[in-house]
């Protein structure tokens, strides 16, 4: 529990590449999780603001709550209109029945769902919905099956998607759907390196272990005949989103 409460506080010390180097999600993916009305949404574990971009883009008026203050300096200091306060899922710091949907890129696996759950159905009006949405790099791609294996034992920790929602959906409770899409970053090798080490598991590593981790990474980029001496490459990720329905 210790190192789990650890890598959960571990972004707040790589916000700047987080904001850089991690990958946006779908423009699917929102229409998805919210429909075309626009709404008032809280995007709770908001970050630097990677999902708050496509609310924005779809017309919708965001509130973003997250841990971390230096991760929503970022948010704050790209989008200036957007109202945020430092926060978390298991005590959200907004009015009961606030908000018409609350969604979560990349962090419900962060949050605690039985107390998380019954905050989401206080600042939700009646008839509101909570998304999910994770971006998953997509192995079907030789040398991005190899960098998954070599991230792997560091990363076995993290509980799979399916069962943060159906946690979720038990919590809640609520009913479920599906729908998947895709999003590709056009990236430099080094870039790629530099995501990595915004990972919790490797932003809580000391120096020189985390040294000796990415000079790895940069190792197997450099020398597989598919990567090495590419300027760019592209790196797909497949982008699941789940929506809850209350009931």
């Amino acid at each position: 529990m210790e190192d789990w409460q650890a890598r959960r506080a571990s972004f707040g010390a790589v916000a700047a590449d987080y904001a850089a180097l991690r990958p946006g999600y779908p423009a699917e993916a929102v229409a998805f999780l919210l429909g075309k009305r626009p709404r008032r949404v809280l995007d709770l574990g908001a970050g630097t603001g990677l999902l708050t971009d496509g609310l924005l883009d779809a017309g919708h008026e965001v509130v973003a709550v997250d841990p971390s203050g230096p991760m929503l300096a970022e948010l704050a200091a790209r989008l200036p209109q957007v109202q945020v306060q430092v926060g978390g899922a298991e005590s959200v710091p907004l009015p009961d029945a606030s908000v018409d949907a609350v969604v979560a890129g990349q962090a419900a696996h962060w949050f605690d769902p039985v107390p998380a759950a019954a905050e989401l159905r206080r600042v939700l009006r009646p008839g509101g919905v909570v998304g999910f949405v994770w971006n998953t790099r997509d192995q079907r791609v030789p040398w991005v099956r190899a960098l998954g294996e070599l991230l792997a034992a560091e990363s076995r920790d993290h509980e799979a998607d399916q069962g943060v929602v159906d946690r979720f959906a038990a919590a809640l409770p609520a009913t479920v759907e599906v729908a998947d899409s895709s999003v590709v970053q056009r990236v430099g090798p080094e870039q790629v390196v530099r995501g990595i080490g915004t990972r919790s598991y490797v932003a809580t590593m000391d120096d020189a272990r985390r040294a000796e981790f990415l000079g790895r990474v940069r190792h197997l980029l450099a020398t597989r005949p598919d990567t090495s001496g590419a300027e760019l490459l592209d790196l797909p990720y497949t982008t699941r989103a789940y929506r809850l329905v209350p009931r």
